[in-house]
């Protein structure tokens, strides 16, 4: 514990070791105590050090955390961006390098401004505003990376019934509060009423998350409907060649011409890979088939249409067919994925910043929800569902939630798995159900406690059926959103700020 606690590359190499805990609290590992051992161990850590100390060593945790949790960045390089493998690792490396800046950014931040003297009880209260500060700063900066948020670890944790509360932030607050008041026992032991304090605080998290967990924040408003979600596997490799259009037209069309007849059908994301104005023939015949058997039908689909001055733009969309109505154009977009940022000096230079589809245009965010069966749906496009706050936003206006991906672009590493986990707790914070429809797995349907019901293996051709509930009803988190926890950590950073600091 001594070399945590000290300058140097012993304690930064455990600042290392500690950040890659995190990784394995969350999806696929799900080990949820080694994110309060994760926080805790850097928390120790950055107590007695000077501000350029405690930056290195935060930038050091970032990077142990960034370097395990991302690592499937270097797939979608070099697997499908056809970078070879040393560039693929090094551009993989400055990503992670980067993201991490944002922990050293909480080190020198809290060791030079933030981290009070001889206060046990408000120094974890602080710390942990100033973590869900800087992990809300890292979800918005260049359009954002909300990844590998400490709170997801939670999902089937104890605390799990904050998130209608809160959100995932609210998890992450806890799980940080937790760890630093954990790590600061010893400390308290010879200050009874800090002591109290912080047994009470801990008995109020826990406690308030167990009380609350059970209990049903929204109600059925309707009866179940019947979902099929196809999952058609096709290989990324194939995905926008032009040879292979048709295979992929027919493989849809037929894997829902022989399902069995449901309420709503849901293909994934870019399942249809030609843009609507090449495929209204196709999409008339999926219409008619529909409305035959009654049921509405949800795709993926590229959308070419003018934006609001007029200027023709590619959008990566949603389209509807049958007994459902409403087109939605994606408005979170992947860097370098769906856009090249500086693509003037980026677009060409490698194959990867020229990828199929790589210039797709932002939706608006006065977009109406799709409607399906006369049940309001809440899509998400992808990259779009681990947004907490844009998420909410639609949530609260709908019956059903809709997510569809291609998480083909991450092969067989852990991305889908932590792209599931996001989506579960999507769910689980809005109190509906959620739909997910990908190209290769992970397909699944998710009930409002974020657990999931039914479920296709990954990489195999399949079609997932089972029911989902329309929900009516706000949870807190809906309703209120961050603004009540945004308060609370705006006092406390301003209580951390006017208290005296170590000399």
């Amino acid at each position: 514990m001594r070399w945590i606690t000290r300058p140097g590359w012993p304690g930064n190499l455990l600042a290392l070791a500690a950040g890659a805990l995190t990784t394995l609290s969350l999806a696929p590992f799900d080990i949820w105590p080694l994110a309060l051992l994760s926080i805790g161990l850097i928390y120790l850590g950055l107590r007695e050090l000077a501000p350029k100390q405690a930056a290195s060593r935060g930038w050091c945790y970032g990077f142990g955390l960034f370097a395990s949790g991302v690592s499937w960045v270097y797939v979608s390089i070099h697997d499908f961006g056809s970078a070879p493998p040393i560039l693929a690792g090094t551009l993989t490396l400055g990503f992670v390098a980067g993201l991490a800046l944002f922990f050293a950014l909480l080190g020198w931040l809290w060791s030079r401004w933030l981290r009070p003297a001889h206060a046990p009880l408000l120094a974890p209260l602080v710390f942990a505003a100033l973590w869900l500060a800087l992990d809300a700063l890292r979800g918005w900066v260049l359009t954002g990376f909300p990844w590998l948020y400490a709170g997801y670890s939670q999902l089937e944790g104890p605390l799990a019934g904050l998130a209608p509360l809160g959100g995932v932030w609210l998890l992450s607050f806890a799980i940080v509060l937790t760890a630093t008041l954990l790590t600061e026992l010893p400390r308290l032991f010879a200050r009874k009423r800090a002591l109290a304090g912080s047994l009470a605080i801990l008995a109020a998290v826990w406690g308030g998350a167990l009380g609350v967990g059970q209990h049903p924040w929204t109600t059925a408003k309707a009866e179940p409907i019947t979902v099929a979600a196809m999952q058609g596997n096709v290989a990324q490799s194939i995905k926008w060649d032009p040879q292979k259009l048709e295979m992929q037209l027919l493989l849809y069309r037929d894997m829902t011409f022989r399902s069995r007849p449901v309420d709503l059908i849901v293909w994934p994301e870019t399942a249809v890979p030609i843009l609507k104005e090449h495929a209204e023939g196709y999409l008339t015949m999926m219409n008619r088939f529909a409305k035959e058997r009654q049921s509405a039908l949800i795709t993926g689909v590229p959308i070419r249409q003018p934006n609001i001055e007029g200027e023709l733009r590619y959008y990566n969309g949603l389209t509807t067919v049958g007994e459902a109505h409403g087109t939605y154009l994606k408005q979170k977009l992947v860097p370098f994925g769906e856009y090249v940022p500086l693509q003037d000096l980026l677009r060409g230079l490698i194959t990867f910043f020229d990828l199929p589809m790589s210039d797709f245009a932002r939706g608006t965010p006065e977009q109406a929800l799709l409607q399906a069966k006369g049940h309001q749906i809440a899509p998400f496009i992808c990259y779009e569902v681990v947004y907490p706050e844009f998420a909410a936003s639609l949530a609260a206006q709908s019956d059903i939630l809709l997510t569809v991906s291609n998480d083909a672009w991450f092969g067989h590493s852990i991305g889908p798995l932590q792209h599931l986990q996001m989506a579960q707790m999507r769910a689980l914070e809005a109190g509906r159900w959620m739909i997910r429809a990908t190209n290769n797995g992970v397909t699944v349907l998710i009930d409002p406690q974020g657990r999931i019901t039914e479920q296709v293996p990954a990489f195999e051709e399949a079609v997932l059926y089972g029911e989902v509930t329309p929900m009516q009803g706000l949870t807190p988190y809906l309703h209120w959103r961050s603004w009540p926890l945004i308060l609370v950590c705006v006092l406390l950073l301003g209580w951390g700020l006017i208290r005296p600091r170590p000399a």
